[in-house]
Order: C-alpha cells, then sequence, then structure tokens
C-alpha cells in the first residue's frame, strides 16, 4: 500500500474513533513515514522540520483569539444583544417581519465574526440563548438557525479573504499550493471561490425556504425566561463600546493595508490597551484567554503541517498521482470528484478545514497539474474539498458552536439537529458546486 494512503486511512480512521486530532496526525505520519522506508529518526525531524511552516499561522489565531476576547471584553457584543432582546421584547410582535428580520441579524453576525468583528464562535452564547424565549414563540426550527449559523461560521471565511478569510484563502490555500509547486500569484481568490460559495448559497436557502419552514414547537422553560430576562439589563459604558468599535475599524484597515491578520489584531489589541477599556494589569489574562480560545486549533494546524512535510519526505507522492492518473485514465471529473470526497471525509475527521488543507495541498497540486487543471481550478478544487465537512462534523467549531447556543435548555440534539441538517444541507452542494468549478475555471 502507498505510505500516503496508508498515513492518511490511519489518521482518519484515529480521528474518527476520538482519538485526539493531534495524536492522530502524529501516529498517521509516524506509520507513512515508517511505511515508505524512512527511520523513525529521519520521520521525526521531517516532522519536526514541517512544524515551523504552521508557526506564522498559529500565531495569527492566537493573536486573532485575543482580539475577539477584547472585544468581549468591552461590552460591544452584549450591548448589541441587549439592544435586538429589547427591541423585540418591546415590540411584542411574532409577525413575518420580526420572524425574518431577526433570521437576516443572525445570519449577519455570522458573517461579521469571521472578518468584519472576527470573534468567531464567541458572539453565539452571547446572543443565542437570551432569544430562545423569542424562537419559542415564533416556533421556529432550530435546525434552521444552526444552517444559518453555520453558513455564516464557514461561507464567510472561505469566500471572503478578510479576517479568518484572509489566514484560510491566502495564508493557508494559496500558500501551500504554492509550497507544492504550482504558481497562484495571478489568481483572484475572490472570483475562483465563487463558485463554490454559491453552492453553500443554495444549500443555505434550501434550509430556510424548503425543509425548516414549518413550525415547531418547544418547550419554555425557566432557563430560556432567565436568559432573556439576563439580557434585557443594560449596558452602561457607551465608551467601552464606541473604543470597541474604533479598534474593530483600525483593525480592519491594518489587515486591508498590510495584508496581514496578525498585524492587524495586534493593532486592534493596542487600541483597546491605549484606551484604557484593556487595562495594563488585565491585559496579560485577556491576552491568555484568547490564546486559550484559539489554542486547539492553532496546534492542529501545526501538526497538520508536520504531517504534510512527512509526506513530502517519503517521495510516495509521485507514485500515488502516477497510480491515480492510471485509475482516472483522462477522466477529469472522476478525478475532481474523488478529490473532493476523499477532503470531506479528511475534514470530517479531523473537524478543521484550516488543517485538512496542508494535508491535501500537498497530494493534490501534483495531481492537479499531471491532469491537467488550470490553477484557478486546482485553487477552487481545493478550497473547496478543505472546506467541505467543516459543516457537518461532529468535532467542528461550526457545528459545536450553533449547539452551545441553542441547547442550552436541552431541546436541541448536537448530532440530530446540528450536525446531520448542516452536513446534508451543505456538503452535496459544495461537492457540486465544487466540481462545476473544477470542471468550468
Amino acid at each position: 500500500m502507498n505510505a500516503i494512503v496508508l498515513a492518511v486511512a490511519v489518521m482518519l480512521v484515529l480521528s474518527i474513533a476520538r482519538v485526539h486530532v493531534v495524536l492522530s496526525l502524529i501516529l498517521g505520519a509516524i506509520a507513512g513515514g515508517l511505511t515508505a522506508g524512512l527511520d523513525m529518526s529521519t520521520t521525526i525531524k521531517a516532522f519536526q522540520t514541517g512544524l515551523s511552516n504552521g508557526a506564522e499561522i498559529a500565531l495569527s489565531y492566537a493573536m486573532l483569539g485575543a482580539f475577539a476576547v477584547a472585544i468581549a471584553h468591552s461590552g460591544l457584543p452584549q450591548m448589541l444583544a441587549n439592544a435586538l432582546i429589547n427591541r423585540i421584547n418591546q415590540s411584542g410582535s411574532t409577525g413575518g417581519s420580526i420572524k425574518w428580520g431577526l433570521l437576516l441579524a443572525i445570519l449577519a453576525m455570522g458573517m461579521m465574526s469571521q472578518n468584519l468583528i472576527p470573534i468567531h464562535i464567541a458572539f453565539i452564547p452571547l446572543i443565542i440563548p437570551p432569544l430562545l424565549l423569542v424562537f419559542n414563540r415564533m416556533q421556529i426550527d432550530r435546525r434552521m438557525l444552526a444552517c444559518i449559523m453555520s453558513f455564516g461560521l464557514v461561507t464567510t471565511y472561505m469566500w471572503l479573504p478578510y479576517g479568518f478569510g484572509e489566514i484560510f484563502l491566502k495564508q493557508i490555500l494559496l500558500g501551500n499550493i504554492t509550497k507544492a509547486g504550482l504558481d497562484v500569484s495571478n489568481i483572484n481568490i475572490f472570483g475562483t471561490m465563487t463558485i463554490p460559495a454559491l453552492g453553500m448559497i443554495v444549500g443555505l436557502l434550501v434550509a430556510v425556504f424548503f425543509s425548516y419552514r414549518k413550525p415547531r414547537h418547544y418547550q419554555t422553560t425557566e432557563v430560556d425566561v432567565q436568559s432573556n430576562r439576563h439580557a434585557s439589563v443594560p449596558v452602561t459604558s457607551s465608551y467601552r463600546s464606541f473604543v470597541a468599535l474604533c479598534a474593530i475599524v483600525v483593525s480592519f484597515i491594518v489587515n486591508i493595508w498590510s495584508g496581514s491578520m496578525l498585524v492587524g489584531a495586534m493593532i486592534g489589541f493596542a487600541v483597546f490597551m491605549a484606551l484604557g477599556v484593556v487595562r495594563l494589569k488585565d491585559a496579560d489574562n485577556v491576552f491568555n484567554d484568547g490564546i486559550k480560545m484559539m489554542a486547539m486549533i492553532g496546534f492542529i494546524m501545526i501538526a497538520a503541517q508536520g504531517f504534510a512535510e512527512v509526506m513530502k519526505t517519503t517521495g510516495e507522492i509521485e507514485p500515488l498521482v502516477k497510480a491515480s492518473t492510471e485509475l482516472f485514465g483522462n477522466s477529469k471529473g472522476m478525478a475532481a470528484l474523488a478529490m473532493l470526497v476523499v477532503g470531506l471525509l479528511i475534514t470530517m475527521g479531523i473537524g478543521s478545514s484550516f488543517s485538512t488543507l496542508p494535508i491535501i495541498a500537498t497530494i493534490y497540486v501534483p495531481l492537479c497539474m499531471s491532469m491537467g487543471f488550470s490553477p484557478a481550478a486546482t485553487v477552487a478544487l481545493i478550497g473547496a474539498a478543505g472546506a467541505l465537512g467543516d459543516t457537518g462534523s461532529p468535532a467542528s467549531d461550526s457545528t459545536l458552536g450553533p449547539t452551545s447556543g441553542l441547547n442550552v435548555d436541552g431541546q436541541h440534539d448536537h448530532i440530530r439537529d446540528t450536525v446531520i441538517p448542516t452536513f446534508l444541507h451543505y456538503n452535496i452542494p459544495l461537492v457540486i458546486s465544487g466540481w462545476i468549478a473544477a470542471m468550468v475555471l
């Protein structure tokens, strides 16, 4: 068996068996290295060399986490939540305009959490639990809400090259494709990823207007009432929220100007400190909390880079590419479909699109080049293959986040009400749209 196939299989099986992803990547890399004839010392050395490739990405994630905690520390998300909840409570209406306005607001928050206000899933426990009482009155299906939040969390970073999208699209996707030997310097990443993103949009429309449009009854519990009542307490410091808005604007401008989310987040955090929202004595705690929030994803991405380096060192990529080319013959369509499905399986096991890309790019770039895919088609194919499974993986932030907010009263099952709905509504259309992109670009 090809060493790379074995390594991926070991990593995937262990991940599905709930062995920690970092340990699964290490054991998979060792299995692949030893199968290829490398000794243990050479395998470990290659893995350690690859770790340095993920350091910048992990540091960007850590800094972004610190910035996100500083935003939460300012009270801005709570202020937005309170304003929304108070308006709904005062209106006392459960009409269509209120319902659709609320759904659009949640969608906008999910999207802004990835770039404009980059707090990732941290907005969910602030916004969603206080709104459960309102959702119950309107009899909104929480599976629809899970799909809306998951869409905002994933589609934004896989389409818009800002915030988390700058890390995913530029640093990881284009960065690893370049390392694998393909020149993508002239690629318009937004235009290239538009076709895969359209598949996600189709999935969202199906979920909202077809699958979960009918009313669904939930019991109103004491938890729902207390969460709503607590959120109705006004936020006292408008100054802190104003500083947060200034920091977000400054961070966004610096990110655009410098092309680095790391620098943008660092400057944004400095604004919080300079204007007294994050006091010097609290800076360490805020920064550490941010690192803790993003540390696991950072460790997984670093380990994935080590795994990818071992795969390169084995020298088994070229034989695998040749064997795959012979298997698919001249059928680019079958090759594209197979690569998308493998990407789906890997991400489902790992739970992170950000960690899948370094693994599959090492293998897919030579294969795409040998099959005659254009650079744009290669980028779209690998980007879609990496994003597949983020919505629908039990271990993904994009499913765990929505469940954490929707299940505070015990009426939303993680697997049945978040994982399965998001898997069906996003992975199927993303496979189709990713395949179309690979064929037409």
